[in-house]
């Protein structure tokens, strides 16, 4: 068999660069959450309406993770990073600039858009890169979109306390031009022929033991994605204005955000590492029980050290699902497709998200608490599960697979 560049030292350190460029290139989609209760004040709108901006940006968000797939398919990642520094740099600058509500919330799409840059098209780009590890090195690279969300929080929470929210975004606008336009030439190189040949043969090899055809299963899996996501997006999205309710304060919500995302990267990581052995399908059939058992923990009404808790324990338990939808798209489609197909697939994650922040918004202006949101949300999670375990069943087991060796 011939060598390819898989898996090779190359492979990781470039997963390292990547990593580094997501943790940046996500504050777009971040950012929102924090001052969520500070844009409500300002502008003097009701819970659900503070939510549009966030759903401007998840809307943004799965509409960049698409389009900039396929540019990754076509030209690289590099000119797609480009641009990404161009749009949050314009999104938070011209936000923090305006009077109007109507105005900052358009813009906030912009800001999903080139936060996008930083999630499915970069995730596409790292799993071309790898095969016996694809699994470990997909979740690191997805944990970069979590670790923004650990990291940012605070310190957005603390310039918005000393200077507004307006005073966070003008500095996020500098940060994101400074960082990603010359990170993004550190990923010029692309992947071999013979490499990206043989990836091939290994997909057609996985893609033969299931009985879906491939625009199937990705619809399937967008499905799966609006459901898992709906849910997700409750916790995420809520859990500072859950907070200030329940007079824990906005610094305490910030704080649990960081520590569910915190989780959440441990769980990438550990569920990333058993896709590579149980494969994508049965991760994300897992991650989604999980998640729904976490989530019901929301119901109860504790004080503030059992909502710290109640965030860790969310966090462990969804973190891994958002990547298996990659995972299972490289696992048995062709590579060459990589980009538009993840692209689409975790579209439908966003999709869920945005529905479910202002859904869970508008429930609680409806009966004036989240346990409705958190109930909707479970029932999503049902959905997901089983059209995850319904795949599951159309699996043959014990096909002989394809390797480049044999075809």
């Amino acid at each position: 068999m011939e060598t390819t560049q898989h898996d090779s030292r190359y492979s990781w350190a470039r997963l390292a660069i990547s990593l580094g460029l997501s943790v940046v290139g996500s504050i777009g989609m971040w950012a929102v959450i924090v001052v969520l209760p500070a844009m409500q004040a300002d502008f003097g709108v009701s819970r659900a309406m503070a939510t549009i901006p966030y759903t401007f940006n998840m809307a943004g968000f799965a509409i960049g993770n698409f389009y900039f797939g396929r540019a990754v398919d076509r030209w690289g990642i590099t000119p797609v990073l480009a641009a990404s520094a161009i749009l949050q740099a314009v999104g938070f600058g011209v936000a923090a600039l305006t009077p109007s509500f109507a105005v900052v919330s358009v813009l906030h799409l912009f800001l999903g858009l080139g936060a996008a840059a930083s999630f499915a098209p970069l995730i596409a780009d790292v799993s071309q890169w790898f095969l016996r590890r694809r699994g470990i090195a997909v979740a690191i690279a997805a944990s970069g979109n979590y670790l923004a969300g650990t990291i940012w929080p605070t310190p957005i929470a603390w310039i918005n306390e000393l200077h507004g929210w307006q005073g966070s975004y003008l500095a996020l606008a500098a940060l994101t031009l400074a960082a990603l336009l010359p990170g993004s030439l550190l990923l010029r190189r692309q992947i071999d022929a013979t490499s990206a040949e043989h990836a091939t043969i290994v997909a057609a090899g996985k893609a033969a033991s299931i009985r879906l055809c491939p625009r199937a299963l990705q619809f399937l899996l967008v499905i799966a994605g609006i459901g898992c996501c709906t849910a997700m997006s409750m916790p995420q999205v809520h859990i500072v204005a859950l907070c200030i309710d329940r007079g824990f304060g906005q610094q305490a919500g910030a704080e649990m955000l960081s520590l569910m995302l915190a989780g959440g990267v441990a769980s990438r990581l550990v569920f990333g590492a058993m896709a590579d052995r149980l494969g994508g399908l049965l991760v994300l059939a897992i991650g989604g029980t999980l998640q729904m058992l976490a989530l019901s923990l929301f119901l109860y009404q504790g004080g503030m050290a059992s909502l710290y808790l109640i965030s860790l324990i969310f966090g462990l338990s969804q973190g891994g699902i958002v990547p298996s939808y990659a995972i299972i798209v490289r696992e048995y489609m062709p590579p060459r497709e990589a980009g538009r197909r993840v692209g689409f697939v975790i579209g439908g994650t966003i999709v869920g998200m945005a529905f479910g922040g202002w859904i869970t918004g508008w429930l609680y202006d409806l009966t004036g608490d989240y346990n409705a949101a958190i109930w909707n949300g479970i029932g999503f999670n049902l959905l997901n599960v089983a059209i995850a375990l319904g795949i599951l069943s159309r699996v043959v087991r014990g096909r002989p697979e394809v390797t480049a060796s044999s075809a």
